[in-house]
């Protein structure tokens, strides 16, 4: 839906790695704007996560972090999660299922593919 701006920031998480034992973890935090001019609540995440050997996982369920945030008109909400692969690069994608609040309609939004890379591994 144009207005919904989703962004994602991920980051490496060295001291909850261990790379001896294939265990890379990456952190993410998204920000969620809300540029429309009504509200809309989070309903749903569907997330596709790849890593570098082809090995995908798919996590589908209820809202984020255990919420169904609604986020007003002109506002924004972020949060923070993590995920935790066997190689040292992959990435992930998916989507999140809003309602809108005046219509009650639900609408999906596109994340688009962010990569998850320890740092300096890609130039």
């Amino acid at each position: 839906m144009p207005g919904i701006l989703i962004t994602p920031r991920p980051f490496y998480l060295a001291e909850q790695s261990a790379p001896e034992e294939a265990q890379y973890a990456f952190g993410y935090e998204i920000t969620i704007r809300n540029h429309t001019d009504g509200d809309i609540q989070l309903m749903d995440r569907h997330w596709l996560i790849n890593d570098a050997n082809g090995q995908q996982t798919e996590v589908q369920g209820q809202g984020v972090i255990g919420q169904q945030p609604v986020i007003t008109a002109g506002q924004s909400y972020t949060y923070q999660s993590s995920v935790l692969l066997k190689t040292p690069f992959g990435c992930m994608r998916g989507s999140y299922t809003f309602r809108n609040k005046h219509n009650e309609q639900l609408f999906e939004v596109t994340i688009a593919p962010f990569a998850l890379a320890i740092p300096h591994l890609i130039n």
